[in-house]
């Protein structure tokens, strides 16, 4: 039998800065914890709500309200002589977003800050936008850093990684979050350059739901993070839900009935 015949190519269009999180995060000790959650209660308030709010924004939400009271959630850990945690006044939440470009899936980081104390109508707005939005216009600065050499891009990534910059929680994060519940399927261990990640698994008949928090153990031990698993489920099924509950009609568009409007899906991160 003859040998195959190799091609080689150049890598697609986005590897680069999804291989550099790959690479950096391979320096960081990340375990992760995971909880079965009963979510029904959510669930039948969000089919009930008025105005669509995807799971998401739910548990973007949700985990901002938990690091607000716990401080090592917000923080990470600064490298040097002497290691120091560095922590931030506030989550800055980054959402993995897939987004088709030329038939291509491409994998995309979007950054909002303080989801707490936002309206979930206002981080589902967020979402959207991150699914729907010109790439070129609302990615513009990951698309410039492709242009960038790997080595220096890494570099300049790795800095970040270690600073105590007041920009620093805007460039990387404070949290990350990346879930494939959307295709049936769950990424309970992925990278992630920050101290958390979160993943949550497709909800069941039951209303079950498998959630894991990813974390670098030079920061969190796994009592806290399970800890903060037990109080985000208890602000999953009281706080989210009430506001659930409380949601006004969204305003219908042009051309659209009452109830349509918002009924778009929400990014596949």
């Amino acid at each position: 039998m003859p040998l195959p015949t190799i091609t080689t190519a150049r890598l697609p269009a986005g590897r680069g800065s999804v291989n550099d999180v790959a690479l950096l995060s391979q320096a960081i000790p990340l375990f992760p914890v995971d909880r079965e959650m009963q979510l029904a209660d959510v669930a039948a308030a969000r089919a009930a709500a008025p105005q669509r709010i995807g799971w998401a924004a739910c548990f973007l939400k949700a985990y901002a309200t938990v690091a607000h009271d716990e401080p090592l959630l917000r923080s990470w850990l600064v490298g040097g002589l002497t290691s120091r945690l560095a922590t931030s006044s506030q989550s800055v939440a980054t959402l993995a977003v897939n987004r088709v470009e030329d038939g291509v899936d491409r994998l995309f980081f979007a950054r909002l800050a303080a989801p707490d104390t936002l309206p979930l109508a206002a981080v589902q707005a967020f979402v959207d936008r991150q699914a729907t939005a010109p790439i070129d216009e609302i990615f513009r600065r990951q698309l410039e850093l492709e242009m960038v050499p790997g080595w220096l891009r890494r570099t300049i990534l790795k800095w970040n990684m270690n600073s105590t910059s007041p920009k620093r929680p805007g460039r990387i994060g404070t949290f990350s979050m990346s879930s494939l519940a959307g295709f049936a399927a769950g990424n309970h261990f992925h990278p992630t350059l920050c101290t958390t990640s979160l993943c949550q698994g497709p909800l069941d008949e039951a209303g079950r739901c498998r959630l894991t928090i990813i974390a670098d153990h030079r920061v969190l031990d796994g009592v806290t993070v399970a800890k903060a698993l037990g109080r985000l489920e208890a602000v999953l099924t009281g706080q989210i839900a009430a506001e659930l509950r409380s949601l006004p009609a969204a305003d219908p568009g042009p051309g659209q009935a009452p109830g349509q409007a918002g009924d778009q899906p929400a990014a596949a991160a």
